[in-house]
């Protein structure tokens, strides 16, 4: 399944606001945050149930391509604790979001709204449109981006 937005622009106002006060630092991935992507990374593939035999190596290897290629990471922190990561791929015409990730003890607090507020208001272009794909079956990630104002895609 594929999610996009209607467009460019901000997120509705509905979803601007998560639990409490969820002020939020970011900052772009480096080369010292491949360690902590990887297993963010292998945590993501768990949480999915996905049948993916890479090792831990493996995993930060793929995440060291990507990033020198053609992906971006941004990182959030929350209370000076890193807390979730956002990994995508920008074109001329949209963003494609490849991985929304929050840890565990952090989820349905509002840090995954506010991680997409801080992307869409700071980080990408407002003249692109936003792409994620995920399964179909992963019901609290398709309930999440349709809170968002997302849309599915055949």
């Amino acid at each position: 399944m594929k999610i996009f937005s209607a467009g460019a622009g901000p997120i509705p106002t509905a979803a601007r606001h998560g639990k409490g006060n969820t002020h939020m630092e970011y900052r772009f991935a480096t080369e010292s945050d491949l360690d902590l992507l990887a297993d963010w990374d292998l945590q993501l593939i768990r949480k999915q149930g996905q049948e993916n035999t890479m090792t831990f190596p493996d995993l930060r290897d793929r995440m060291r391509e990507c990033l020198d290629r053609d992906c971006k990471a941004v990182i959030f922190e929350y209370g000076g604790e890193a807390v979730a990561y956002a990994l995508y791929r920008q074109t001329v015409a949209e963003v494609n979001l490849r991985h929304l990730f929050v840890i565990r003890e952090h989820r349905r607090k509002g840090i995954g709204r506010k991680a997409v507020e801080v992307l869409r208001d700071r980080v990408w272009p407002r003249n692109r449109r936003l792409t994620v794909e995920i399964p179909m079956e992963n019901l609290p990630s398709v309930l999440f981006w349709r809170s968002l104002g997302y849309r599915d895609h055949a």
